[in-house]
């Protein structure tokens, strides 16, 4: 992340907001002080009579809350700089109110080695206006072949592991990765498809598919690789994440699963939990994503599932991909959709549709990931690092994909009407995105 000395000493004082911090429930009116890029005070008593020379900003009411973490992003550096770059990734994150990505390692070459770690690293120190953090390859070249030196990169630097768009076949080796990483105590982010199961498929198997004339993919290749891995778990103790699960069935199997104690999470992408197999309509590519869009009763079930806690964190799943990738036929068309700008504002419509309390809302995407990444951010405390959002609820827009900040533009949500979005964010205290300022330029 890029970082300015003028950051350090700065007195920077947020007033009259409405404070949220999802981890502890406080939602009150009030400021926070921000000194040495960390938060030094909050609460109602921060006026601007209280906070001698600082840097005022009047937060008009609006909500102000811990920054975003996404845990699931590809960013096409290094390798396919012409879908994205880490420089342009950060920010479109910034614009949407998020402070800090996880980078997939699907990238040419894979991170599945600590100089490309390293890379990662240095690379957004120099480019990203916001956190990065990579996660590495837990088989090497994601050929689910050999294990990766687990220990030496999580040494290095690597947040997490995982096996990227593609799921670990081999139960003996899963079972290996698992009780190895238990041993350093890393968590393992598994994407679930069964690949046989899914071979050729491209959408979700059902009623839609079979007017559509595409092969589709049944919701039992997810649950089966789910199943399998939780027994794994349980078998290894390991630290255990099914980075995107999308279909009710899985849900039941998660709340079976921490019902029975295991240390277990799950997360959905925010295109499952706003977007249904119906939205593909005339053979729409920009709705072609791995997992697949699955029923309205699937999204509604995931929706239930961020309500009642079961489902930990939400996702952008952000995905770019070329013109060349996605304007083929359906079924040819390379997966993916980029998120990570819209993924705050998308996940308003759960809020104003009164299917999701805000504080809940914003936990899936601050506090739990920050939990679950051992990350000091995500929250709105003393000594907390100022990687914070302003958030206006109400004001509505229409995306239009040429403004988004991401180089791709296969977005879903393409000329979708959309309410609430960040006003400001800021990193280390420092202002990164304004939308003021975007506006008037």
């Amino acid at each position: 992340m890029q970082t300015s000395d003028d950051s350090n000493g700065r007195r920077t004082a947020l007033l009259y907001a409405r404070l949220i911090d999802p981890g502890t429930g406080l939602d009150e009116t009030g400021g926070v002080l921000i000194e040495d890029r960390k938060i030094v005070d909050l609460g109602p008593e921060i006026t601007a009579d209280s906070v001698g020379d600082a840097e005022l900003i009047d937060c008009a009411g609006h909500v102000l809350a811990p920054g975003l973490i996404d845990m699931l992003v590809f960013s096409g550096e290094p390798g396919h700089e012409h879908r994205e770059t880490l420089s342009t990734t950060s920010r479109a994150a910034s614009a949407g109110g998020v402070t800090t990505i996880i980078c997939m390692p699907n990238t040419e070459p894979v991170i599945d080695d600590v100089a490309l770690v390293d890379f990662i690293m240095r690379r957004a120190r120099d480019t990203a206006q916001i956190n990065v953090h990579p996660m590495a390859a837990m088989t090497k070249g994601l050929k689910s072949e050999e294990m990766a030196e687990i220990g030496l990169l999580r040494d290095a630097g690597a947040i997490a592991f995982t096996n990227g768009k593609t799921s670990l076949a081999d139960a003996k080796m899963m079972r290996n990765v698992l009780a190895y990483a238990k041993d350093f105590g890393v968590l393992i982010i598994h994407h679930l498809e069964e690949p046989k199961l899914a071979e050729n498929g491209v959408m979700n198997e059902g009623e839609v598919a079979t007017r559509l004339g595409l092969p589709g993919i049944p919701r039992e290749a997810e649950t089966i690789m789910l199943e399998r891995d939780l027994r794994l778990a349980e078998l290894t103790r390991g630290r255990y994440h099914a980075g995107q699960i999308s279909c009710r069935a899985s849900l039941d199997i998660i709340r079976a699963a921490k019902e029975r104690g295991l240390p277990i999470t799950c997360g959905v992408s925010i295109n499952h939990l706003t977007l249904n197999e119906n939205d593909i309509g005339s053979y729409r590519t920009f709705f072609k994503m791995r997992p697949p869009l699955r029923s309205e009763d699937d999204r509604a079930a995931m929706v239930e599932g961020i309500a009642s806690g079961d489902i930990d964190v939400i996702v952008s799943a952000h995905d770019p991909q070329d013109a060349d990738g996605k304007r083929r036929p359906f079924a040819e068309a390379a997966d993916g959709a980029i998120g990570v700008e819209t993924l705050l504002s998308a996940a308003l419509r759960l809020y104003h549709d009164g299917s999701v309390e805000l504080c809940t809302l914003l936990r899936a995407l601050t506090a739990n990931p920050a939990r679950l990444l051992g990350l000091p951010s995500g929250r709105l405390a003393k000594g907390a690092p100022a990687d914070l959002v302003l958030i206006d609820l109400d004001t509505p827009f229409v995306v239009n994909p040429e403004l988004l900040r991401t180089r791709s533009k296969n977005t879903p949500f393409d000329e979708a009407r959309l309410q609430g979005r960040a006003l400001m964010t800021l990193v280390a205290g420092r202002s990164v995105y304004n939308y003021a300022e975007q506006r008037s330029s």
